[in-house]
């Protein structure tokens, strides 16, 4: 059987460090799903219909990453598409205790789902997508924190 994990986010939009767990999670499994999950908490800049091409377009390169979206609970999607494991981020100690509870309630709703945490790179530490719209607004330079089609969408999104 395929080892498929699941790699959720709401990518609003894609940084380098999402690309970061992305594709060292895609060394580890035989497949990883990349998944724009709707949070009724954050109201995005992008629609879900720009963030999937957005992450299309950024992992092209990557031969066992499929992009895909869900509206419901992340648990529910991994066995609809038979993954086993859920790869999650790390930035820094602060994110764990959100994580570590999102873990617990899907360990409740499907024990047989394991969840992964990757510890992200250190230059991508501070990183978030809140951050980087913030920069983009204001003009800033995100070329080093986001890949180049995600720069020209931002830059698009702000003139208008």
């Amino acid at each position: 059987m395929k080892s498929i994990a699941v790699c959720p986010g709401s990518f609003d939009p894609v940084t380098m460090g999402h690309i970061d767990i992305i594709q060292r999670g895609a060394k580890v499994f035989e497949e990883v799903r990349v998944v724009i999950l709707n949070n009724s908490s954050k109201k995005p800049l992008f629609s879900v219909e720009e963030r999937l091409e957005l992450l299309k377009a950024v992992t092209k390169d990557f031969d066992n990453v499929i992009v895909d979206t869900y509206d419901g609970l992340l648990i529910d999607y991994a066995k609809k598409v038979n993954a086993k494991a859920i790869i999650r981020g790390l930035r820094a100690v602060s994110d764990f205790e959100y994580e570590m509870q999102i873990t617990s309630m899907n360990r409740v709703l499907n024990e047989q789902i394991e969840t992964f945490f990757i510890m992200t790179n250190n230059q991508y530490s501070f990183l978030s997508s809140s951050i980087v719209k913030e920069v983009a607004k204001y003009k800033g330079n995100i070329s080093e924190l986001v890949p180049s089609e995600v720069e020209k969408a931002l830059e698009l999104k702000f003139s208008e």
